[in-house]
């Protein structure tokens, strides 16, 4: 045998006996598990953008199509929404927590009222696109669902104020569909510190470890985004039942405060909770970062300089601003931090929660709902296999669920935890 022929013969058989991967584009590996696993999602704001849009008003919203939805003469301007049913089937997302958030206040009874209104907005959107669009109560419904070919959905509150520091309001959002409870927001509640405010409570209080503990009874997910790493570990100690960060990235790759330090990711998988990586550029790129601390001390300088002049203020901040765009964003930062949570705890800890209809700015190549599997082709070309990306899409979710359901239904003898209210 001639030497071109035995090279050519020992090709063919090294292709033959490698792995099925070696033999798919990253392209054909993403759109495999795709196609097997669709995208369950965690956390997507659409009933916030509808409320700041058009103020409830949906009954001739076209959720079909929101690409014309931008609003540039708006104050501050509005881009088109991420979100519509056109581009989420692009997208590939089969399943999707939708949020159901309202502002941080120190009013908990208005908290409450909106957070009903969300669920009630929601409700009606879906109720509108029967043949795409479903709620569903258990883990159960979203596979019905996603093999009827629907758009499988469960509500989740973002923040603990929306429960009026009542573990009655928090069984009764039960009762209406709220399946996770981020447990705070941007600000701390009176039982559990917020990561970007000034912390009270070293974590959670003794209420708020009942909040936990009633939240895994009765089978709501404990949402660990946008929490203090002292309340991250006091809910993990705490919690019986896996829990979910339904949109963060990791510190070791942008030190922001909204991300999972290392010191917490043991418990992580201890617990075998789910971080479900965003998609904000401020919380995944160091550049855009490292841009947003700068301006904010930008803006102090600016302030104090033109104090009792806020048109001069404005127009300098504006001058900066232009002078100092955000810097773009590859999809390559939302993988790394995948990487690196797979590198300390392994991937069946990773998720996807992309905050879309959350967030002003997004990745390059992942502007809208459509970008799902495009982040999946980059993991492909990592070297993730179909069935690590089966479990990134939707597999890792599903368990998490799986298992919060049946935690619950083994306390089913439990009496609720109770608290006194006020006489």
């Amino acid at each position: 045998m001639n030497k071109p022929t035995l090279l050519a013969g020992l090709a063919a058989l090294a292709l033959l006996s490698s792995p099925a991967n070696a033999q798919q584009s990253p392209e054909a590996v993403a759109e495999a598990a795709l196609k097997r696993a669709p995208v369950f999602d965690g956390h997507n704001d659409v009933p916030w953008a509808l409320r700041l849009r058009v103020g409830n008003v949906i009954n001739d919203f076209d959720f079909q199509d929101t690409t014309d939805t931008a609003r540039p003469d708006a104050t501050p301007p509005e881009l088109a929404m991420h979100t519509d049913l056109a581009r989420l089937r692009k997208g590939r997302v089969g399943a999707q927590f939708w949020s159901v958030y309202v502002p941080s206040n120190d009013d908990e009874a208005e908290a409450v009222q909106q957070t009903l209104e969300q669920i009630d907005v929601m409700k009606r959107l879906v109720a509108r696109y029967p043949n795409d669009l479903v709620l569903v109560p258990d883990a159960a419904g979203l596979e019905k669902a996603m093999k009827a070919g629907k758009i499988g959905g469960m509500l989740g509150m973002e923040g603990g104020q929306s429960i009026g520091s009542s573990l009655a309001v928090l069984r009764q959002m039960y009762d209406l569909g709220a399946r996770y409870m981020t447990l705070t927001h941007g600000k701390t509640t009176p039982w559990g510190d917020s990561a970007t405010d000034a912390p009270k409570h070293d974590g959670l209080t003794d209420f708020g470890r009942q909040v936990v503990r009633e939240m895994n009874r009765i089978g709501m997910i404990v949402d660990l985004s946008h929490v203090s790493e002292a309340t991250m570990k006091d809910a993990l100690e705490t919690a019986k039942a896996p829990v979910m960060f339904s949109h963060s990235g990791v510190r070791a790759v942008n030190d922001h405060p909204r991300n999972v330090p290392d010191s917490v990711l043991p418990a992580v998988k201890a617990n075998g909770g789910v971080i479900m990586v965003v998609f904000y550029p401020l919380f995944l790129d160091p550049a855009v970062r490292a841009r947003d601390l700068a301006r904010t001390a930008e803006k102090a300088r600016i302030d104090a300089q033109y104090l009792g002049n806020p048109a001069s203020a404005e127009a300098a901040l504006k001058a900066w601003d232009d002078a100092n765009p955000v810097p773009p964003t590859p999809i390559a930062k939302a993988a790394d931090h995948i990487d690196h949570i797979r590198k300390t705890i392994g991937v069946d800890h990773i998720g996807l929660g992309s905050d879309y209809d959350g967030i002003e700015i997004t990745p390059t190549g992942m502007e809208d709902v459509t970008g799902y599997p495009a982040l999946l082709t980059e993991l492909a070309r990592r070297g993730y296999s179909q069935a690590d990306l089966e479990k990134i899409a939707s597999g890792n979710m599903l368990r998490v669920l799986k298992a919060v359901e049946a935690y619950a239904a083994s306390q089913k003898g439990q009496p609720p935890v109770e608290t006194p209210v006020a006489k």
